[in-house]
């Protein structure tokens, strides 16, 4: 039965918008209708395919570094009480500065090539994945580390041993929330300028007004980032399975 939820959801949408569609008498370059999509992605899938493979890479290159220079941020946070009275308030402006007054500059900085859509990436992912990771670092069980240090361990292996491994479940959760924004740097950057990918595709059918391949673009995006979820969701259960869920499915 749990199968068949996304099956009846997504039904439901498309019966939805075609609703609209004959409701409103939209004019098809405006709202196309779900059958004019299904016709474009098929019609179009080596087309789609070869931009989705290029934000694909994108998007796993971006989620890569991004989470590495996260994790990398959080422990330097916990392990360093000076660095973090001077790191902390750095990271939270560099998140109120938006990232599309920021793409463009990387774009001039790194080119149209991939390198400046996957450093957009990672200005988005790496701060979730940084206040989520370092959110569980210093919220570790008191009892842990009071028993640790009655025991000799250092700080060093308290943070190894007992802060790192109780942290994982919120590592877990800010890694999921980077899963959901890595595709939107990645098209960002290639809204900004490029010759490439999903983003570039949208913006090329947008001028073009092929509004059927503008949305089949954004049904292969959406697939794409739901994938990437599902993905990362599976893996954190397995690697988490010792954490038990209390919320009844």
């Amino acid at each position: 039965m749990r199968g068949l939820r996304p099956l009846v959801t997504a039904a439901g949408l498309l019966l939805l918008w075609q609703a609209v569609v004959w409701a409103t008498g939209v004019q098809r370059f405006i709202l196309p209708g779900p059958a004019a999509v299904g016709k474009a992605l098929w019609g179009r899938r080596d087309l789609l395919a070869l931009h989705a493979a290029v934000t694909a890479a994108e998007v796993a290159i971006g989620i890569v570094l991004g989470c590495l220079t996260g994790v990398l941020m959080a422990l330097l946070l916990a392990a360093f009480a000076p660095l973090r009275r001077w790191l902390l308030p750095v990271l939270v402006m560099s998140q109120a500065l938006p990232v599309f007054a920021l793409a463009p500059l990387l774009v001039l900085w790194l080119g149209y090539g991939m390198a400046s859509k996957v450093a957009v990436a990672v200005l988005i992912i790496f701060f979730p994945v940084t206040s989520a990771f370092y959110d569980g670092l210093k919220r570790t069980e008191p009892g842990w580390i009071e028993l640790a240090r009655v025991m000799g361990a250092k700080p060093g292996a308290i943070l190894r041993r007992i802060r790192v491994p109780a942290a994982l479940p919120a590592f877990a959760s800010g890694l999921r929330v980077a899963a959901v924004y890595a595709p939107i740097g990645a098209v960002i950057g290639e809204w900004v300028g490029s010759s490439r990918g999903l983003g570039f595709l949208m913006l090329h059918a947008n001028g073009r007004m092929q509004t059927d391949l503008m949305f089949a673009a954004v049904v292969v995006l959406a697939a794409l980032s739901l994938g990437l979820y599902a993905l990362i969701d599976r893996l954190g259960r397995r690697l988490l399975r010792w954490q038990p869920e209390t919320l009844a499915v």
